[in-house]
């Protein structure tokens, strides 16, 4: 039965971003040209993570602030939205996730699912080999633009704790569950949150992530 689930994620992972793209390309393009006018610098921020069985890839991010941010001020550390290396467009895409749009081609291409554990950053707050036998469960399946985590606690806990959270998904996976953790998230998008961690490890940081 689980087979036959991850063949349906699967799927609904390809058609969905898919068919995601090409209905989305009108406010892809808007991105692309405000990116583009309100700072220098590539449209696409592009960072090594962590996959499934600790394979590294590129994931895909609309880039949300100054070019070599990671080599400014607090570095791979987002604090708040203030911080000053995040430009006026990027503090938008990051309130609403759109940042995050990119990554429907990282799930066209395999490296990513729509529902899954987040990847964290190759080298931090651990190298794959740092973590222990229960917590590299959490990369058993393939990273998701969103998650379990996301739709609960998002960044409100420490890294080690999100760990606990996503193995609880892999465990419990199956397409129902994916469904309605997507639908939580399309709410989430129109609901104000914190996207920063408190955390003193924070997985996710980077020059352009959550």
């Amino acid at each position: 039965m689980r087979n036959l689930n991850l063949l349906i994620k699967r799927i609904i992972d390809f058609f969905g971003s898919l068919i995601g793209i090409i209905v989305i390309s009108p406010i892809l393009i808007i991105i692309c040209i405000a990116i583009k006018l309100n700072s220098k610098g590539p449209v696409i921020f592009k960072q090594e993570r962590l996959g499934k069985n600790g394979k590294v890839f590129k994931i895909l991010k609309f880039r949300t602030m100054v070019v070599n941010a990671e080599k400014i001020g607090d570095g791979l550390k987002v604090k708040n939205e203030n911080d000053n290396r995040i430009t006026k467009v990027g503090k938008f895409l990051r309130a609403t996730s759109l940042d995050e749009l990119p990554q429907l081609w990282n799930v066209i291409v395999g490296d990513m699912s729509l529902v899954g554990p987040r990847p964290p950053v190759s080298y931090h707050p651990y190298k794959y080999e740092e973590y222990d036998a229960i917590q590299r469960r959490r990369f058993d399946m393939k990273p998701g633009i969103t998650g379990l985590t996301q739709v609960t606690v998002r960044n409100s806990v420490s890294w080690d704790d999100r760990i606990i959270i996503d193995i609880k998904y892999i465990e419990k996976f199956n397409v129902l569950l994916d469904i309605k953790i997507l639908f939580k998230t399309f709410k989430k998008i129109f609901k104000k949150e914190s996207i920063y961690t408190k955390s003193d490890k924070e997985p996710a940081a980077s020059s352009n992530t959550k």
